[in-house]
């Protein structure tokens, strides 16, 4: 089985910078950055559209964040 890669990979290999995502796939290019970025999980619809553009399925890309999400606990200075 091969291991799913991520826009950003994707976009590396079809050599398309995060504006031109955004044309073909009709996605914001702010949200395309952020999602390239893995700093947004973007919706069923944006996958698709994002996915269609490198002739995938939105299965056959890796879409999570790549940064760990902190929790942050405190009873605040003091």
């Amino acid at each position: 089985m091969e291991a799913l890669k991520s826009v950003e990979e994707l976009c590396n290999e079809k050599q398309i910078n995060a504006q031109k995502l955004a044309e073909l796939s009709n996605v914001d290019e702010q949200r395309v950055l952020a999602i390239a970025l893995g700093r947004w999980t973007p919706s069923p619809a944006e996958r698709d559209r994002i996915a269609a553009v490198f002739g995938l399925t939105r299965e056959q890309i890796a879409w999570g964040h790549k940064t760990p999400i902190q929790h942050i606990y405190g009873s605040g200075p003091g």
